[in-house]
């Protein structure tokens, strides 16, 4: 066997490989369905489900379209070396050499193998214990995640803000889309911890702070789930106005708690009652979700009452004093350029996240 040959197996063996992982069969076969389905005039009796069904079957295309003509550019240059023509091996290892890069590239879609990884995410931001100090840090951190939204084609609809007396903020929603929203952004999930000179104290002392990051996935048709409405226990209140200006006549503001984990979701920036509780379903839901994955339950049933994301051991340390540094407790990846990723440069620890999950 010659380099050549050598090396379309090794080529062939890994996209074998990529393609069970990613179950691109299975994606063909769906992809085969919807153009059935599609192509059906009667579907657009109702446009809103054509819609859906056309934007799902343009995803899947871009999704499996590549891999398929990298598979049979592999099948027709493994016919071509077996010609063992000498004046054609020059080309042929320039048309490896595009080939392993095309699949190097592609397998980059292993990262975003989960369940939920192409849903829409939720991002809450808390702040932590600690006052004016904890509540600038939490918005440090929304304007972070902001920066890196704009900068990378998220876009971000804000759900629910509560501004801090002072500076900063007590609590921020967001709801983010984009093209694998949950699968990149999971990788932010947990407290975060800043450490620097704090401008709110007199004597200019080092401050330590901590904010909650929570990354929650927004169920979709697909994996939506059901809960039992005698696991809820729903509170109306007045609702203080947009901007924090004035009070609602009327109580718009909806609390939900799940009884069986003590989770407790409220919104109040909808305008109407019935807005605010679809909005705090919605991220019940996901809380739930978010739970299950990290307690690896099978059922809702199985959970454990506690936070989702607990304020416990931070994912993340941004040292601002006495040296500027970012780094990341699970993969040690760090950044010396500390205003740097507080302006939105978080990708290299979303991609070492990332890289660390196909590792292993």
């Amino acid at each position: 066997m010659n380099e050549n040959e050598k090396r379309l197996e090794n080529l062939a063996n890994s996209l074998t490989d990529a393609w069970q992982k990613l179950k691109l069969d299975e994606k063909i076969e769906h992809l085969s369905r919807l153009e059935n389905e599609v192509a059906n005039p009667d579907i657009w009796k109702d446009p809103e489900v054509a819609k859906n069904k056309n934007m799902e079957l343009s995803r899947l295309d871009t999704e499996v379209h590549p891999w398929q003509i990298l598979k049979a550019q592999s099948k027709d240059l493994k016919d071509i070396i077996s010609l063992n023509e000498k004046d054609l091996e020059e080309e042929i290892k320039d048309q490896l050499s595009a080939m392993e890069s095309t699949l190097e590239e592609l397998k980059k879609a292993l990262r975003f193998t989960g369940e939920f990884d192409s849903n829409d995410a939720i991002l809450r931001i808390t702040a932590g214990v600690g006052g004016t100090e904890a509540m600038d840090w939490a918005g440090m951190l929304e304007r972070m995640y902001l920066r890196y939204f704009e900068k990378n084609s998220f876009s971000a609809k804000l759900i629910e803000r509560q501004e801090g007396e002072e500076a900063g903020i007590k609590t921020a929603v967001y709801e983010v889309a984009g093209t694998n929203t949950y699968g990149n952004l999971k990788s932010e999930h947990g407290v975060h911890r800043l450490v620097r000179l704090s401008p709110f104290n007199a004597d200019n002392l080092r401050q330590t702070s901590f904010s909650l990051v929570e990354i929650l996935p927004v169920m979709n048709a697909d994996n939506d789930i059901e809960i039992d409405e005698k696991d809820l226990r729903i509170d109306v209140y007045h609702a203080s106005g947009h901007g924090g200006q004035g009070v609602n006549t009327t109580d718009s503001a909806v609390r939900i708690t799940h009884l069986p984990t003590g989770i407790v979701v409220a919104i109040q920036n909808e305008r109407s009652q019935h807005a605010n509780k679809d909005t705090a379903m919605e991220i019940l839901k996901a809380k739930l979700v978010q739970m299950k994955l990290e307690q690896q339950a099978e059922s809702l049933g199985e959970l454990r009452a506690g936070e989702s994301a607990k304020w416990g051991q931070q994912i993340r340390n941004y040292v601002l004093q006495p040296y500027k540094l970012v780094k990341d407790t699970r993969t040690k990846y760090e950044e010396t350029d500390a205003d740097a990723v507080l302006d939105g440069k978080i990708q290299g620890f979303i991609d070492a996240f990332l890289e660390d999950i196909i590792g292993k």
